[in-house]
């Protein structure tokens, strides 16, 4: 009977550590290992009234679906209200283009006769002033042809009364003096009513002059019409964005799938008044699972993104999927925990951490061994399969 148990007890030592030598020399496992997904939270981004839930939980859903509808009719009203005003705003528009453009045409119009007027002005004033300098020049030798004819009628005057002159020498000096009299006088007349030209047409140059000023103040209103028109222009932009704001708001009563998977933990009924930010339900993409496992610090020496592992999930005993590590977490799980330790502080005790791998299935769950968020797994990684990995830089 001993013989035969040490023989046994031979035998398995042999069996075991060739176990050991032949397979988990070269492999890492863990069963705290969990399946876990990207998992999207599906809130309310307005506040309201729900008058229509279109999915429950487990429903499969695709991206894009409707899952929950709020009652819209606060949302219209404000939708049919900022595009009134967007109308009111785009008909002032048209009314105020009409407007600036007729004052535009008209001032335009007065400004370029008033300056034509203005020249035209200028110009025979000019003529006036030229022909009024032109008179004035000849008074001093009308005036000189006076007092030549003024003395020479002295001269024979004086002779008639000695009797050494003649009564016609006398009367036609007489004549002469009288008519350079007469020049004198009709070139005094022409200059007062050239003076009297050149002051009205100078007037009437002051004239054109203000009305020019009046048209080019006409022009200034149009500039004023110019920036009304631009005020409003902007004053529609901000009713058009007012506008885009209010149908964005309406279109968040229709509630949509973000991404395609399962509904969970579905909490909104009809009738319940939601509010912004509000979770409705969750969807969880289950073709795109991936596993956590969570492996003790001194399994991690040899680990590397990219070598291959297989899962086993104790819901299907024996089935195995394949995949390979994707990443290791930055810290441990108890780095990132709600309370951290303070290895520091008190009496310390050495406990060996645990590290969050992510493994990435090669393929999607059959749909006869579908995954669940959150179910247990044993995980084994193959550190024996290192082709294709970089050693540098891997983690």
């Amino acid at each position: 009977m001993l013989p035969s148990l040490v023989i046994l007890f031979s035998l398995g030592l042999v069996f075991g550590g060739a176990y050991w030598w032949f397979y988990l020399r070269g492999r890492v496992s863990t069963d705290d290992a969990y399946v876990m997904a990207h998992v999207a939270s599906v809130s309310s981004r307005i506040s309201g009234t729900v008058s229509e839930v279109l999915v429950d939980n487990n429903d499969p859903v695709t991206k894009g679906q409707v899952l929950v509808q709020v009652d819209p009719r606060d949302y219209q009203v404000a939708v049919d209200k900022a595009q009134a005003v967007v109308a009111r705003l785009e008909a002032d528009i048209r009314a105020q283009e009409m407007t600036m453009d007729l004052v535009e045409r008209e001032t335009q119009g007065q400004s370029l006769v008033a300056d034509s007027a203005v020249e035209e002005a200028k110009r025979t004033e000019q003529a006036k002033l030229h022909d009024m300098d032109e008179l004035v020049k000849k008074r001093p030798a009308t005036q000189a042809d006076l007092t030549y004819a003024q003395r020479e009628f002295n001269r024979f005057d004086d002779l008639y009364r000695r009797g050494a002159g003649s009564q016609e020498s006398r009367d036609n000096a007489l004549t002469m003096l009288e008519k350079a009299k007469a020049s004198l006088k009709e070139l005094d007349a022409q200059i007062a009513s050239s003076q009297a030209s050149f002051e009205a047409a100078r007037q009437k140059t002051e004239q054109d002059k203000h009305n020019l000023e009046i048209s080019r103040s006409d022009l200034q209103k149009a500039g004023i019409e110019r920036h009304r028109l631009a005020s409003l222009r902007a004053q529609k932009d901000a009713a058009q964005a007012d506008l885009e704001a209010a149908k964005l708001q309406l279109s968040y009563c229709t509630i949509k799938a973000s991404i395609p998977g399962r509904v969970a933990e579905r909490s909104v009924q009809v009738g319940d008044r939601i509010q912004i930010g509000q979770p409705v339900m969750a969807i969880v993409p289950l073709h795109a699972v991936y596993v956590e496992a969570n492996f003790k610090e001194t399994q991690l020496e040899q680990v590397r993104p990219g070598l291959p592992a297989t899962v086993e999930a104790d819901v299907y005993p024996g089935y195995v999927y394949h995949g390979r590590v994707s990443g290791i977490g930055a810290g441990t799980g108890a780095a990132f925990s709600l309370l951290p330790p303070q290895n520091a502080t008190g009496n310390w005790i050495k406990i060996v951490q645990r590290v969050p791998v992510k493994i990435e299935l090669d393929q999607p769950p059959p749909p006869e061994y579908p995954l669940r968020v959150g179910l247990s797994l044993q995980v084994t990684i193959d550190l024996t399969r290192r082709e294709g990995l970089e050693e540098k830089g891997a983690r």
